[in-house]
Parts: structure tokens; sequence; C-alpha cells
């Protein structure tokens, strides 16, 4: 059985771009880099011809992990966001103990993950220990820098 992997709209949205970025541009690129490559003739001494294969390879390996997860992606709409408790979609204001300062955090499935935005996915360790909390609860998660005491202040969509 697949696991579902479960993301918001524009998760959603972004996958599909890129898709279809590497179908329609990303492939005729390495195509007509291939088609360099063999203009200059023998292809046993010729680096261009195999890093151009090898990333052929590499585009339709990426292909072929989007569309698998694709398959796979159950969309979670605005309307399925609870506020009552932390999950998938939600935005989550906590007040982290030991740096004694707010947090805001996105919570989205593991394709969407973006840290630098604040993106966490719901199988990291500061995901999965709020998801579920309510306002007012303080989770512990066991990150790899040790223990983090998180309390949650507010739930929104």
């Amino acid at each position: 059985m697949r696991k579902q992997i479960v993301v918001t709209d524009e998760g959603l949205k972004k996958l599909t771009e890129e898709l279809e970025y590497l179908k329609n541009v990303k492939r005729r690129e390495v195509v007509e880099s291939i088609r360099t490559a063999l203009s200059f003739g023998d292809l046993s001494e010729n680096s261009e011809y195999d890093e151009a294969k090898n990333e052929q390879a590499k585009v339709e390996a990426q292909i072929n992990d989007l569309e698998d997860i694709l398959k796979q992606i159950k969309v979670i709409s605005e309307s399925d966001i609870s506020t009552d408790q932390v999950n998938i979609g939600a935005k989550i204001k906590v007040y982290d103990e030991q740096f004694d300062e707010e947090i805001e955090y996105t919570l989205v499935g593991s394709t969407e993950a973006d840290p630098l935005e604040n993106k966490i996915s719901d199988q990291s360790p500061i995901g999965s220990a709020l998801i579920g909390a309510k306002i007012g609860e303080t989770v512990i998660a066991l990150t790899p820098n040790g223990e983090l005491k998180l309390k949650v202040l507010d739930i929104t969509k």
C-alpha cells in the first residue's frame, strides 16, 4: 500500500509546475546537449556526451519521482484546516522557552517543507511534536540539537 502524501493547494501547484518544467524545458535542453556532444565525434573519449547522458538519466529519474508523488497526493484545502488543533496547512504561533521567543510555523507535508520560510514538515521533529496540539499546550520536540519546549499560542489558517 502506498503512503499518502498530503499537500496544500500551493504545494500541488509547485509540484505540477516542476514536473511541467522538467518535461517541457529541461528534457529539451538535455536532448540538445546530447546532440551537441554527438557532433564532437568519437564517443569513447567524449566527456560532454557522458555528462549529457548522466544529466538525462537524472532528469528522467526526477520526472518519474514527481509522477509517483503526484499519484499519491491528497490535497488539503483551506476548509479542511482546523484551528482547534495543529494539523497540516495550519499556521502555528509558538513560544520557544529555551530561546524566549515567539516563532510562527506553517505545518506542511514533507514535499513542501522549506525551513527558510518556516514551513516545517509534519514528519520533522518539531512538526510531529506539534501535530494534534491545542492552543495553550506545551509540546516537547526531540531535535538533533536537544529538546525544544514549545507552547502553542495560536493556530490559524
